[in-house]
């Protein structure tokens, strides 16, 4: 029997935009889950995005006001996409309203907010979802199970990164991603939140971390009205505006399995583009993978293959959800693609009454590692992982 499932979205920039045709979508690709979701209402400010949801994208309802997303007795989902520094009063207030909460990261703009809200939501008892999708990607889905099944051996080694030349261009304009005021921290709970979750799903919990930070690009253009997204443009000669965050972070860490890696994260770099990747070592085999090239998994499995040393494995429908967007090997799938498999999974969850697969939890056992970096590059020193959580 078809499940009607009532959403909400608050924020329809790109992220808000992706995830609306990423529910619309799962009808299509997945219709043996019976989830009909249903596009109830959207909160944005800007005018033009809230006539682009409704006449575009079908939402019956639409509103300035984020808090008659919060309130409306149909939605039975509210998917977070503002900026960072509004999450922690939408999820909280979302919570209150016994809503099944979904926001994109960092779910709070600093640590101790992610613990606030993860608090907030695990006392009203709802269930949480958080926008970690690459760990939805075919091929580290199959990774995982290599890892699980022992098929690596005793993990020795990782290396994890997320570079993106989103911040390359020093006419980039003073986006609120750039602005301590507005987004929190930079790159530390922008991307490396993403390289920290990665690290925890497929190696485990970090004990300890010692960390550096930098800012590469120290001035930006001030945006015009009505811009300011991460991708706009001045020109030479514009006035100009501190930028106050972090644009790199880079780590040594020590896993409590006694795994050793480095961790980092920079949007001001030039070369990788989108780079979100890892290598991980055992002492029975290895593997690597990188976003840009996501249908392709670097796999090398002495004992099981004749080849000694990497082998390409190409994506394809013999592995988990691929083939529901495309059937065969080698024919890839892409970004908005993990949004769909990740939204499915949430709505799943939520159907069901169960925890999700990514929860508030993992979004606050990241942020415990990124508070022990920020205060590594203040200390300059090795520093613990400690808990966040509010009892």
């Amino acid at each position: 029997m078809k499940q009607s499932i009532g959403i909400g979205v608050v924020g329809f920039g790109w992220m808000g935009q992706a995830h609306s045709r990423s529910y619309q979508r799962i009808p299509m690709h997945f219709p043996e889950a019976e989830i009909m979701p249903r596009l109830v209402i959207v909160a944005d400010n800007v005018p033009e995005r809230v006539e682009l949801a409704t006449q575009n994208f079908g939402f019956e309802a639409a509103t300035a006001d984020w808090r008659e997303v919060v309130d409306h007795p149909e939605v039975d989902v509210v998917t977070i996409g503002a900026p960072n520094k509004l999450h922690r009063e939408i999820a909280i207030a979302a919570a209150a309203a016994g809503k099944a909460i979904f926001c994109e990261k960092p779910v709070g703009e600093a640590p101790d907010v992610t613990a606030e809200i993860e608090h907030a939501a695990r006392e009203a008892g709802v269930i949480t979802g958080v926008g970690f999708n690459y760990r939805w990607a075919p091929l580290v889905q199959h990774l995982k199970l290599l890892v699980d099944e022992g098929r690596l051996g005793e993990l020795t080694h990782y290396r994890g990164r997320f570079f993106s030349m989103y911040g390359r261009d020093r006419l980039g304009t003073l986006s609120w991603r750039y602005l301590m005021e507005e987004a929190g921290y930079g790159v530390l709970t922008d991307i490396m939140s993403h390289t920290v979750d990665m690290a925890h799903y497929l190696v485990g919990p970090i004990r300890r971390v010692v960390a550096t930070k930098e800012t590469m690009v120290k001035q930006r253009p001030l945006p015009q009205p009505g811009t300011g997204t991460h991708y706009d443009r001045g020109s030479p000669g514009d006035p100009t505006g501190s930028v106050t965050n972090e644009d790199y972070v880079g780590a040594l860490v020590e896993f409590e399995n006694g795994v050793r890696g480095t961790l980092e994260a920079d949007r001001s770099i030039f070369g990788p583009q989108s780079q979100m990747g890892f290598e991980v070592n055992g002492s029975r085999g290895a593997a690597a993978w990188n976003f840009e090239t996501m249908n392709e998994l670097q796999l090398y499995l002495p004992e099981e293959t004749p080849a000694d040393g990497f082998i390409r494995v190409l994506a394809g429908d013999a592995f988990p959800h691929h083939g529901s967007f495309v059937p065969g090997g080698g024919n890839p799938i892409g970004y908005e693609d993990l949004k769909v498999i990740e939204d499915l999974e949430f709505l799943t969850a939520v159907v069901a009454g169960r925890e999700a697969p990514v929860t508030f939890a993992d979004a606050l056992a990241a942020a415990e590692v990124e508070a022990a970096m920020a205060r590594s590059w203040e200390s300059g020193t090795w520093e613990e992982v400690t808990s966040l959580r509010i009892n």
